[in-house]
C-alpha cells in the first residue's frame, strides 16, 4: 500500500510538470499536407553548403530580427512573473563541429546557441529564422526548470519507492536505492520531452512569423532524414529533435490560428 501510494504520488509530480500552454487541435487538412511536405522534405538530394561568410551573414541577418520578436514575445507571455529573465544570448558555437543548436542557461542567464555547419546547412532564412525561434520557444515554456523539477521529483520519489520495498522485506540496500535514484531522474526527464518539442514549435512559430519569416517553409528543416547520433555516439539534433509529420501539422495549425488572430491558451 505503502508503494501504490508513492508510485500516485510520482504520477501526479510529473503531471505538474505539462504544458504552458494549450497545443493547437490538428485537424485532417493539416495531417494531410503535413504528410506531404514530409515526404517532400526527406526526397531532397544533399545540400550545397554555404560559405563560412555566407552563413555568419545570414546568422546576423536573421538573429537580429527573431531576438527582437523572441524578446518582445518572451516578455508579453511573461509579464506575470516576477524577474523572468527574456533577455538572450543569441550567438554562433564555434567551437561545435555538428549540426545543432540549443537553448540553456549560462549561470542565471539564457542563452542559445547554434553551430556553424548549422548554418551553413541551411538553404534559407526561413530555416534559420525557425531553428532559432524553436529554442525560444524553449524559454518561454520554462522547458529546463521543468525537466529539472521532474528530474529531482523522479530521483526522490523511486528512491523512495525503492527503500520502503527493501525496508518492508526487511533488507535495506543503499545501493539499490541510488540505482534507482538515477533512473528515475532519466524518466523523469524524458517524461514530456515530445511534448515540449511541440510546444516549442507551436512557441517557435509565432515567433518566427512574428520576426517576419515564413515558420512554415523554416519547419521543414526538422523533417530531412537525418542520424539520430553522431559519429561520436551522441545525440545529434535530429536526434534531439525528432522528425516527425506531427510537428509540421502543429505548425501548420499555429499559424492558422494567428491567421484567425486566436492567441495562445494557458494549458488546463
Amino acid at each position: 500500500m505503502k508503494t501504490f501510494y508513492i508510485s500516485m504520488v510520482f504520477a501526479a509530480a510529473l503531471s505538474a510538470c505539462g504544458t504552458t500552454y494549450q497545443l493547437p487541435q490538428t485537424g485532417s487538412a493539416e495531417n494531410v499536407t503535413a504528410k506531404r511536405m514530409f515526404a517532400e522534405a526527406r526526397a531532397e538530394g544533399p545540400r550545397p553548403q554555404l560559405s563560412s561568410s555566407a552563413a555568419e551573414q545570414r546568422f546576423r541577418r536573421v538573429s537580429a530580427r527573431v531576438g527582437r520578436a523572441g524578446t518582445q514575445y518572451c516578455q508579453t507571455l511573461t509579464a506575470d512573473r516576477s524577474g523572468f529573465d527574456c533577455n538572450v544570448d543569441l550567438a554562433i558555437d564555434r567551437k561545435m563541429t555538428s549540426r545543432n543548436a540549443y537553448f540553456t542557461y549560462d549561470g542565471d542567464s539564457p542563452i542559445i546557441r547554434i553551430s556553424m555547419p548549422m548554418l551553413r546547412d541551411s538553404a534559407s532564412d526561413d530555416e534559420v529564422a525557425f531553428i532559432l525561434s524553436h529554442e525560444y520557444g524553449h524559454l518561454v515554456g520554462r522547458h529546463v526548470e521543468k525537466q529539472q523539477q521532474q528530474q529531482l521529483a523522479g530521483a526522490l520519489i523511486l528512491g523512495a519507492i525503492t527503500a520502503a520495498a527493501t525496508s518492508d522485506a526487511g533488507n535495506y540496500d543503499a545501493g539499490l536505492v541510488a540505482a534507482s535514484m538515477g533512473i528515475g531522474a532519466a524518466a523523469g526527464s524524458r517524461a514530456y520531452s515530445q511534448t515540449y518539442e511541440l510546444e516549442s514549435d507551436t512557441l517557435g512559430t509565432r515567433i518566427a512569423y512574428a520576426a517576419g519569416y515564413d515558420p512554415v517553409k523554416g519547419a521543414k528543416f526538422f523533417a530531412r532524414p537525418e542520424q539520430v547520433r553522431t559519429t561520436s555516439g551522441n545525440l545529434s539534433f535530429w536526434g534531439t529533435h525528432p522528425p516527425d509529420e506531427k510537428r509540421l501539422a502543429i505548425v501548420l495549425a499555429t499559424v492558422e490560428q494567428i491567421n484567425a488572430n486566436v492567441g495562445l491558451a494557458k494549458a488546463r
